[in-house]
């Protein structure tokens, strides 16, 4: 089918044509095009840019579930996720036409009894992280996914994970190979490591200070703050009785993380949308990270910018343009006067398909 859509094509102002052939867009006129939206405001599919497709809160899950989950982040507009980590194999994922596109970063490299048991790549040595890495550049889509910290139980409270040498080689291992890597991140002493290290993006960063968010300003490192995710810390902290310093460490980052990003947002250090899902967040949550964004500074329009088209054009997919993918989402009303509109689309368009 050859489609006609016309509407104002965010982040613009004005009404546009797109017509759509083959799953791709045209920006001239197609002859026999079927009119199937005349009026509304026409986004770029949302992007969650930190998603895992594969994780359920036992710990993996079989394809069919992972199927079940992407599908239900595309009811709610997201074409396009990061799969920030995953323990199974989700490239049959990829094959299906019905189903976001995932860009996939692996599994988690962490170390043995600091990360969530099942779902990482667990090395006995720290030396051992190059090598890892590169087969997860080889294994993955383009991106590498560290655990930059997380609890050390002799110390009782969160720690590094590698010391600066062994994160410098491994970065650039994966730098060397095309990929970018990202690290979860909560606390505040992994941080200057893997930004001097030359790493691409910070998930959570909940211990970002003014110095650490300098940097990252200073070397255009991408911040992913998964701010849904961060309102389960005071749980987290009530559940962690035996470590009274990890608890109240957790309770004061859930405390200051508003602050955290929005003093992030005015160094200019750019931002972008991911709800975390899998584990202990729901699938299909995108609007909420949106509004969490607008919240903590970003406007209306960058929020959405921020889970879509500056997302999209971070992660290498363009926005509506001559010959891109017709991944489009359709409102009504302009979602930028009321970001609850986004919880509406008045039609969903992946590959050309119409959902």
């Amino acid at each position: 089918m050859t489609f006609h859509l016309r509407g104002v094509v965010l982040p613009g102002e004005e009404p546009r044509d797109l017509w759509v052939v083959n799953g791709r867009v045209r920006t001239r006129p197609v002859p026999g095009a079927e009119t199937i939206v005349d009026g509304g405001f026409l986004v770029p599919g949302l992007v969650d840019a930190h998603c895992h497709v594969g994780i359920g809160p036992k710990g993996p899950v079989d394809i069919s579930e992972a199927i079940t989950q992407a599908q239900t982040d595309r009811d709610a507009g997201t074409l396009l996720i990061r799969d920030c980590g995953s323990p199974i194999d989700t490239r049959p994922l990829q094959e299906r036409l019905d189903l976001p596109r995932i860009v996939r970063a692996g599994r988690h490299l962490a170390r043995p009894k600091r990360y969530i048991p099942y779902l990482g790549v667990e090395l006995q040595e720290q030396q051992d992280l190059p090598a890892a890495v590169a087969e997860q550049v080889a294994y993955g889509d383009g991106w590498v996914k560290l655990v930059g910290d997380w609890i050390d139980r002799s110390e009782g409270d969160l720690a590094p994970l590698w010391d600066d040498d062994v994160l410098a080689e491994a970065i650039k291992v994966a730098h060397d190979g095309g990929a970018r890597v990202t690290a979860h991140v909560f606390g505040e002493q992994a941080l200057e490591g893997l930004l001097k290290a030359g790493i691409d993006c910070i998930e959570h960063g909940t211990g970002l200070s003014d110095s650490t968010i300098e940097l990252m300003a200073a070397n255009d490192t991408a911040l992913v703050p998964t701010l849904i995710n961060i309102e389960n810390f005071p749980g987290i902290a009530d559940s962690a009785s035996k470590y009274p310093a990890y608890a109240t460490h957790m309770r004061d980052l859930h405390a200051r993380n508003a602050a955290t990003v929005g003093a992030a947002i005015e160094a200019g250090v750019r931002v972008y949308a991911g709800t975390d899902a899998g584990g202990g967040i729901q699938h299909g949550r995108i609007v909420d990270e949106i509004i969490a964004l607008n919240r903590v500074g970003l406007s209306p329009e960058q929020a959405i910018g921020a889970a879509s088209w500056h997302a999209r054009e971070w992660l290498g997919y363009p926005s509506l343009e001559e010959g891109t993918a017709a991944d489009i989402v359709v409102y009504d009303e302009d979602p930028r006067v009321n970001l609850e509109t986004l919880r509406s689309p008045k039609l969903i368009m992946l590959r050309g398909r119409i959902h």
